[in-house]
Parts: C-alpha cells; structure tokens; sequence
C-alpha cells in the first residue's frame, strides 16, 4: 500500500457515529489519490502549475 494521504485518526470524527471498518482508509485513501491525480491533470491542461479547488 502507498502511503496515505488521508489520516486514520480523522476518519473516526467525521463518520458520524459509524464504526469504521479497517479497510476503509485504504479504500478512501485510493479515492482521494484519484481525486488529486484528476484535479492536476485538469490544472496542467489549463497550463497551471497550481492545483485549485476548481480543479475538483
């Protein structure tokens, strides 16, 4: 597994009362790579160097 990029510890405080499974933060972690991958792509065809909320 990569490393992640979201934190374990957080995850817990935002699940609204829901106990999380212990493959959740892998599976989680694969979605916002994704996420980040897409939004650079989409400020490098915009000629950015800077990813933006936008890029979302």
């Amino acid at each position: 597994m990569a490393d992640l990029v979201v934190v374990r510890s957080k995850i817990k405080e935002h699940a609204d009362g829901c106990n999380v499974s212990g493959d959740f933060a892998s599976s989680l972690n694969d979605k916002v790579v994704a996420l980040i991958s897409d939004a650079a792509g989409r400020a490098k065809a915009n000629s950015r160097k800077t990813v933006q909320g936008k890029d979302l």
